[in-house]
């Protein structure tokens, strides 16, 4: 007996070893397959900036001359990343649509297995009455054994729900092309700001230099009589302080002009860095915009994106109160299928079945009036921001005629004053003597002449975007809603022809008249917004 209760304590000491070691073995190879942070490394960031680089510019019609307005448009529609991103967005909603749908369709269920044992699935019975047994121990299912089945279920309350889920998500799409209309119209706002920054930039910005370098041929002429007490030191000092004044604005003017064209290029998404030239029309063309106000208020109800995804979004709150409503109606699901089963023992290997079953959460009839209420107030809250943005958007439809009207007003005086400014610098550079007050003065009148001729530009770059914001808000696109192509010579052609009714649009009761033009200095500052003729190279004075 004690031999064998030694041998049956070895046994039981010995029988968690195999155990023991597989579970130690395991928790190895799971401490093993951890998941750890693993940092980019540097060569895959810099692949990555070089990829995204590439990929940024790729695929863009190379720029192959001066640049005009409506193909800055076409390229900011074409190429804005913005503007590519919102497409994109709205394409995914497109797929994420076309799945909804196929969650209309019922489910067909394809179904395969295989089972083995290492004993057969045995059973017996016991009598209830005398627990004895009273068959002999037996199995009807073979130790291995292979299954197939393939069913079609429909279920009437998952099609319903999936119904109204595929309703909001079609509604999802519209809203989306909403937000890029938006997108787009507030662009094309920016567009017409920054393209008339940069033209001023490319007109002014070779005549700055020129005359800094007169400044600094005066700043060194004073400092040399001052060293040689050719003058009093007062009157050289307030000399010299009056130039380097006037070189810091320039300076500040340079600077402005900088930052101009590369906003553009941003817009266009050129790249960064890259010259290109611009080819603006001649003179400033005024805008205007004469349609009656209770027009503008039906057109901008009507057409503005907002309002419309606002009235989307309605429509969406009303599927969610029928998907609501939807849940609470019991499930009735019907079912047919082909099953096959290789189990020896049955008489039939394969079979045909077909059923139908009701299920229906009683429970969700005591909270008919929460749900039907949240439902509700969904709709209405939808409602009244519909209700509020419509007051909002009337609002902006004065406030834009207003500041269009303010804009112009204010271009017209800077015009004035540009006027007057060149003509001060042609008489001031006709009355130059050679000395230095006379230098002063004539590059005093030459900055100042520069200075208002870019707060022209600044101007008229303001009226072209107080106008475009007239025209975003009143939801007008900039290109129409079908386009002959999606290249920039027919996108060009869309914009030119819809902003020629949008004019016919603003001047319902009178022909387009040619509107007053301003000469302006070129991109070589071969012209004078004073007139016709010559320019100086340093001051941009007309010569004779």
């Amino acid at each position: 007996m004690r031999a064998a209760e030694v041998n049956t304590s070895t046994v039981a000491v010995r029988t968690p070893r195999p155990a023991l070691l597989a579970l130690s073995l395991a928790v190895i190879w799971l401490s093993g397959c951890a998941i750890k942070p693993t940092p980019f490394t540097d060569q895959e960031r810099t692949q990555t900036a070089q990829a995204d680089r590439t990929s940024m510019f790729a695929q863009q019609q190379p720029v192959s001359g001066p640049i005009t307005l409506d193909e800055a448009m076409a390229r900011a529609i074409r190429y804005n990343l913005d503007h590519r991103l919102k497409m994109m967005e709205e394409a995914l909603a497109q797929k994420q649509l076309d799945l909804s749908n196929f969650d209309l369709l019922p489910k067909l269920t394809a179904q395969a297995g295989y089972t083995t044992r290492n004993h057969p699935l045995a059973s017996s019975s016991t009598n209830v009455f005398t627990n004895e047994q009273s068959l002999a121990p037996s199995y009807s299912t073979d130790k291995n054994d292979r299954t197939a089945d393939l069913s079609f279920s429909w279920n009437l309350l998952d099609f319903g729900v999936s119904y109204y889920e595929a309703k909001e998500q079609a509604d999802h799409v519209l809203v989306l092309e909403q937000r890029r209309r938006k997108v787009v119209q507030l662009m094309m706002q920016q567009v017409r700001e920054a393209y008339w920054q940069a033209t001023g930039a490319q007109r002014l910005r070779d005549r700055i230099g020129p005359l800094l370098d007169q400044a600094r041929s005066a700043l060194n002429d004073s400092r040399q009589a001052q060293h040689e007490n050719l003058r009093s030191p007062l009157d050289t000092l307030n000399y010299q302080h009056a130039l380097l004044d006037l070189m810091r604005q320039l300076e500040e003017i340079r600077d402005q002009l900088e930052e101009a064209k590369p906003r553009l290029a941003s817009l266009m998404n050129l790249e960064p860095g890259k010259d290109y030239t611009l080819a603006p029309p001649e003179g400033f063309a005024a805008p205007s915009f004469d349609m009656p106000m209770e027009q503008m208020e039906e057109t901008a109800l009507e057409r503005r994106p907002e309002l419309v995804e606002a009235s989307y979004n309605e429509r969406i709150s009303v599927n969610e109160t029928h998907k609501a409503m939807a849940k609470m109606l019991p499930g009735i699901e019907f079912g047919l299928g082909t099953h096959y089963d290789s189990n020896s023992f049955l008489v039939y290997n394969a079979w045909r079945a077909a059923g139908i079953s009701v299920s229906w959460n009683l429970l969700n009839l005591l909270n008919v009036k929460n749900i039907k209420g949240m439902a509700d107030a969904q709709l209405e809250v939808a409602k009244t921001q519909r209700l509020a943005l419509s007051m909002a958007v009337l609002t902006q439809v004065h406030v834009a005629r207003t500041e269009l009207s303010a804009k112009q007003r204010q271009f017209d005086l800077l015009k004035q004053m540009n006027d007057v400014d060149q003509q001060i610098l042609e008489h001031t550079h006709n009355a130059t003597q050679a000395n230095a007050q006379g230098k002063l003065e004539e590059i005093r009148a030459a900055t100042g002449a520069m200075m208002s001729e870019l707060r022209l530009y600044q101007s008229y770059g303001e009226l072209e975007n107080a106008y475009g914001q007239l025209l975003a808000t009143l939801g007008l696109d900039p290109v129409p809603d079908t386009v002959k192509g999606h290249d920039l010579a027919s996108l060009q052609q869309s914009i030119n022809s819809e902003q020629q009714r949008w004019v016919a649009l603003g001047r319902p009761n009178s022909v387009p008249a040619t509107p007053p033009t301003v000469a302006t200095a070129s991109a070589t500052g071969a012209g004078s917004a004073a007139g016709v003729g010559g320019t100086n190279a340093v001051t941009g004075v007309k010569t004779q």
